[in-house]
């Protein structure tokens, strides 16, 4: 539409071009990020999201790369079925340690509702969040991901509303990479 009303643009429209990173790019393909150009795409959504992202991820693709990413940053693996979970985030949460939910199935703990919807509170130079039933401090190095391996999971709008669900199926060419 841009060319037949002879509005001048750069010609095809690319995300990478756009807002990525080369460096960045680069970094994540060292750390097992597939090279194909959908995997990329999605770790720039990922990058520039303001929401915690959700990564439909059958393959383990993104599992993968997030943890090889954040090794650095001690990540902290939890499920929803560990018992302590809670109390791990909480303790991640105030030291800014990231975090990486795997196995997320279709319903969500409602104690993480206020992490989803980032309900910070500030209080002078503090912040802090409700989790469950704790109020505690909040750093801002904080990171949040999401791994289902669900390859068509149905969520209800009011998870969709409040993570970014991030596709991370399998490419020929992120298979063949």
């Amino acid at each position: 539409m841009c060319a037949e009303k002879e509005i001048p643009n750069s010609g095809e429209f690319s995300l990478l071009r756009v807002l990525g990173d080369p460096v960045k790019m680069r970094e994540w393909s060292l750390y097992s990020l597939p090279n194909d150009t959908f995997s990329v795409e999605n770790a720039i959504i990922n990058d520039n999201t303001r929401r915690w992202p959700l990564f439909i991820d059958p393959q383990v693709q993104a599992n993968k790369w997030l943890k090889n990413m954040e090794k650095v940053h001690q990540l902290k693996v939890l499920k929803f079925s560990n018992d302590k979970y809670l109390k791990l985030l909480e303790g991640a949460i105030s030291m800014g340690t990231p975090v990486l939910i795997e196995n997320v199935y279709e319903e969500m703990d409602p104690a993480i509702e206020p992490l989803l919807q980032k309900q910070i509170s500030v209080r002078g130079s503090n912040m802090t969040i409700k989790l469950g039933e704790s109020i505690i401090d909040y750093n801002k190095d904080f990171r949040f991901y999401l791994t289902t391996k669900l390859s068509n999971p149905h969520y209800l709008p009011e998870v969709s509303t409040k993570v970014t669900l991030i596709n991370f199926m399998i490419t020929f060419e992120g298979l063949a990479d």
